[in-house]
């Protein structure tokens, strides 16, 4: 199937008109934030409103354009289910329904398996690191290539950090408990734990919690402290695992319709990178600050925090690898993409393994939960 083509279904345009105006000022000359064109896009979110943290960082990104553009490029922001469910916001830009979306790339890896590099890779980079791959690494014009096939291009989008192992009605003492177990996860995470003989789901943020209430799923991940606290996981399900091997630093992204963002004028295209900027930022400081209060008020809670087992830990990431290779033998784009992400994350584990680890485990250790 040829992915450039529009898709076709229930993606409503939503009207997001361009009108051109007045662009001169008294002088005659072009006013440099007013250049004669009111602009005014919508923004699709895979993510609530309730989620501050995360979809705060988009309305941070609407927030910047409109004041410097002075209010001629207003970007309206949609929670998900708004105009499409959370799960389509690719294919709502790709459309052209919407000019722009907040979303993760590992979301759509049945649509790309190398999707899954734009947001993060089991035992992969943290947070920094897959930041540093995708600015200066090399990364991101290698996921400009994947997303130009859906005509679509994307901007780092902000970063959660290192994320929880999840919540688990269940105890997970060996890897054998994984056995039939029904879990929520995303990504290369979710087709790992298939592997180790989860029956994996892949569901939207508000239909997480019914769907772990009533027994339909035994367990699920989603971010850290903050969320999850907000979510109410910890009612229904009273072990919260860790580490996140799956997500060690995920990254979201703004995608934007390439024809849209070819129409703007020039000064908006450059508003628009840096508001994304602003908005990345927003998300980790915002989640740094915001997850050790809900940490300890959780701590506070009926539930027991628990450390992965080592065999799962080394299944896990034996399975990881292995997927990886499959992955590369079929996909001569996605091999040329491993070998970039490899060699920036070998490097980057060399150092990060001398100073900050060394630094973390010193410093940090007499705070860390038992093994």
């Amino acid at each position: 199937m040829n992915r450039r083509k529009l898709l076709k279904g229930g993606l409503v345009a939503t009207g997001a008109a361009v009108a051109v105006g007045c662009g001169a000022n008294e002088t005659g000359k072009a006013a440099a934030v007013h250049s004669g064109r009111k602009v005014r896009w919508s923004l699709a979110s895979s993510f609530q409103s309730s989620l501050d943290t995360i979809f705060g960082a988009a309305e941070v990104l609407a927030a910047r354009v409109k004041e410097m553009s002075g209010g001629q490029f207003e970007i309206r922001v949609y929670q998900a289910g708004e105009i499409v469910p959370g799960l389509q916001v690719l294919d709502a830009v790709q459309a052209g329904s919407v000019q722009i979306g907040q979303t993760g790339g590992y979301y759509y890896t049945g649509k790309d398996p190398a999707l899954a590099f734009d947001t993060c890779m089991p035992f992969g980079l943290n947070a920094r690191q897959q930041t540093a791959w995708l600015e200066e690494g090399g990364g991101l014009e290698l996921m400009r290539e994947v997303y130009a096939d859906f005509d679509v291009t994307c901007y780092p989008g902000g970063n959660t950090g290192a994320q929880m192992g999840g919540w688990f009605k269940g105890r997970v003492d060996s890897l054998a408990d994984l056995e039939g177990l029904s879990m929520r996860i995303p990504g290369l995470g979710g087709k790992v734990m298939n592997q180790l003989g989860v029956n994996v789901q892949v569901l939207a943020q508000g239909d997480i919690y019914p769907a772990l209430e009533r027994g339909a799923i035994d367990a699920t991940e989603w971010v850290g402290p903050y969320d999850d606290e907000k979510l109410g996981f910890y009612k229904v399900a009273k072990n919260y695992y860790y580490p996140g091997w799956w997500e060690p630093g995920p990254n979201l992204s703004f995608l934007i319709n390439k024809a849209a963002l070819a129409d703007l004028p020039a000064e908006y295209r450059a508003m628009l990178e840096a508001a994304t900027r602003e908005g990345a930022k927003a998300m980790m400081t915002r989640y740094d600050a915001k997850n050790p209060a809900a940490w300890k008020r959780l701590l506070q809670e009926d539930i027991t925090v628990r450390r992965f087992p080592d065999d799962m830990l080394a299944a896990a990431r034996e399975a990881s690898a292995e997927l990886l290779e499959s992955e590369a033998a079929a996909d001569m784009r996605y091999a040329k993409i491993l070998a970039n992400w490899k060699a920036f994350r070998d490097d980057s584990f060399a150092w990060f393994g001398a100073a900050e680890l060394a630094y973390a485990q010193f410093a940090m250790g007499d705070s860390a939960l038992p093994r």
